[in-house]
């Protein structure tokens, strides 16, 4: 995954997978999802990032949490 941010555009940018997008959607308020040719999602772009109070003064901080997947067998 990658993360960024275009100051002069105002859009935060979250790459789920290096691939091209074969379709977008744009929901209200300035979200676009693109998915790939097999339908799972690519990006996320965040439109009027700074606006929204997305970015900090410090710029993007990213926490991440890796869940233990529950074993099937259990």
């Amino acid at each position: 995954m990658r993360i960024s941010y275009d100051p002069e555009a105002d859009v935060l940018l979250v790459v789920f997978r290096e691939l091209p997008p074969a379709d977008a959607v744009e929901e209200t308020g300035g979200v676009i999802l693109s998915y790939g040719e097999d339908g799972d999602p690519v990006s996320l772009e965040l439109l009027h990032a700074a606006d929204r109070g997305l970015i900090g003064p410090g710029g993007v901080q990213v926490t991440v949490q890796i869940l233990e997947r529950a074993r099937a067998n259990q």
